[in-house]
């Protein structure tokens, strides 16, 4: 009987850590697909204003919240690709301060490295 105890303890503590993780994991992966909308989204919404000859400021204060929510769009898988898409988006912000016409090529290459990794996470989320 202290044998089919113990065990039942056992079982019972290790089925709430698997379940516990996986409420953990679900959070995080809502997470990072929500920063992950986010920066697809200002990215997006940067190259359109751009395009349309907007304000300088509206796109570099655009740019300034894709920085900060592609932070939080990790996952390993695409991680070489989130350090390509940070070079171009510093390069192109970098050109648009300085007035260079090459910033658009630039935000549009950091959204297409966007755009594959929100592929790449949904294919395996």
């Amino acid at each position: 009987m202290k044998i089919f105890k113990k065990t039942l303890t056992a079982l019972l503590m290790m089925s709430a850590m698997v379940s516990g993780a996986a409420l953990a994991n679900s959070a995080g992966d809502a997470k990072v697909r929500a920063a992950g909308e986010l920066t697809l989204a200002k990215t997006e919404e940067a190259v359109a204003l751009l395009e349309k000859g907007g304000d300088k400021a509206q796109v570099l204060q655009l740019l300034g919240e894709v920085r900060q929510s592609q932070k939080e769009f990790r996952y390993e898988q695409t991680e070489r690709l989130r350090q390509k898409a940070g070079d171009a988006l510093r390069i192109g912000r970098e050109e648009l301060e300085k007035g260079d016409a090459n910033a658009l090529t630039s935000l549009k290459k950091a959204l297409g490295f966007y755009k594959e990794m929100f592929v790449v996470y949904n294919a395996a989320h």
